[in-house]
């Protein structure tokens, strides 16, 4: 059966890490087509030798590539201003879009967490990488809680694998991430922290989740967080938890008190999380860049399957 046929537009690193991972680990995805604004990019450069189609003339020099009639899925690995222009014209062609941008013009989406209801969906987001290491942690104890009020993520990532764009969207990043901390992984409210480590040698991606929940067990909660990583390492390899999931209890004697909010009783979560890179093309640390190209390609793959079973693929 013939794959369907992909194109990623942005050749910069997070766009050549997803074209590295679709040529490495090819399965319901042909890579078709790479798009960048730069002819001398190293990304464009490494796709020519693989023998993929290029151009650097962007959205535009795509629609003009012989290939382009066939291409059921694009990667969106550029800014969110030029994801705005982008989707127009690829929705307008019938093409579905994965956006790793924050432009978020589709739902946000978690491969393991709600990947299922999005299939149907011409624009899904792939919210932050603190968002993908740590919703699918949120929403493990909220599957198995009666409410889950509260989550909070503190996300540490080397400041090398920080580039410009984090850099000047830090409180885009922490809005985003606890807006999705909300829609996709079930908490009343949600807040999210990122750290950007100096450290040399430069540390991988860790994660810390905190959660308060009520009802459901301690057990219940150990079980569906290790259930959720074995779901997340089915594509993120170096996704791990540090140590055993930490519990606090919470009752009428000793209410927890959460500011702006008013006091709770219940389960107090703390799950500790590292996520390492593949390697792919970026470096090992980078884990924060590799999840979201991995997640990406995970979300790819599934919309690529419901292609194909509907015989709506490339031919």
């Amino acid at each position: 059966m013939a794959r369907v046929k992909a194109a990623i537009i942005g050749s910069g690193n997070i766009g050549t890490d997803l074209m590295m991972k679709m040529i490495k680990y090819p399965q319901n995805m042909e890579l078709a087509a790479v798009v960048g604004i730069d002819p001398n990019s190293e990304g464009l450069a490494m796709a020519r030798e693989h023998g993929i189609a290029t151009t650097h003339e962007g959205i535009e020099g795509l629609r003009k590539l012989p290939c382009y009639p066939e291409i059921g899925i694009a990667f969106d690995a550029t800014s969110a201003y030029a994801h705005k222009v982008h989707d127009e014209a690829l929705r307008s062609d019938g093409i579905q879009v994965v956006d790793l941008t924050p432009a978020a013009i589709g739902p946000f989406t978690v491969p393991p967490v709600n990947m299922s209801q999005h299939l149907d969906q011409p624009n899904v987001n792939m919210v932050t990488c603190g968002g993908q290491a740590t919703i699918p942690m949120v929403a493990a104890v909220a599957r198995v809680s009666d409410k889950l009020h509260y989550a909070e993520i503190v996300a540490s990532v080397s400041s090398r694998s920080a580039g410009p764009g984090t850099r000047a969207n830090i409180d885009e990043f922490t809005r985003t991430t606890a807006r999705a901390i909300e829609v996709v992984g079930g908490a009343t409210k949600g807040k999210a922290i990122i750290i950007l480590n100096p450290a040399e040698p430069p540390m991988i991606m860790r994660d810390t989740v905190f959660t308060l929940s009520e009802g459901g067990s301690e057990d219940q909660i150990r079980r569906s967080v290790a259930d959720m990583v074995a779901e997340v390492q089915k594509y993120v390899p170096g996704y791990r938890l540090k140590q055993e999931v930490q519990f606090e209890r919470f009752g009428d004697n000793n209410r927890l008190k959460i500011p702006g909010m008013g006091e709770f009783t219940g389960i107090k979560s703390m799950i500790m999380l590292e996520v390492e890179g593949a390697g792919d093309y970026l470096p090992s640390y980078s884990g924060n860049l590799d999840i979201m190209t991995a997640a990406a390609k995970a979300t790819g793959e599934l919309l690529a399957a419901r292609r194909m079973n509907q015989g709506g693929m490339a031919q």
